[in-house]
């Protein structure tokens, strides 16, 4: 039995997330299927910056994960088990 590679999982698995908001932002102006925009999002409100004189970091991260987005996701997990 040939082992799988992790990579291709994590690869798939931020593909699907892509691919699933993508989808479900492009359906949010459509009748029946608007539902698959609703989610939540999540994160820093405002950017953390530190100011180090030479050189400023600016650290921030929001998510929002859609039910587009966690079917992306169930798709990316079946295709990688047939692989």
């Amino acid at each position: 039995m040939k082992s799988k590679n992790g990579w291709v999982l994590l690869v798939m698995l931020l593909s699907g997330i892509v691919l699933g908001g993508f989808l479900g932002m492009l359906t949010t102006n459509v009748t029946g299927l608007s539902w698959l925009n609703y989610g939540e999002s999540f994160g820093l409100e405002s950017p953390i910056v530190m100011d180090l004189g030479l050189l400023v970091l600016t650290f921030g991260l929001r998510i929002h994960i859609s039910i587009a987005s966690i079917i992306g996701v169930v798709l990316a997990i079946l295709i990688y088990r047939k692989l």
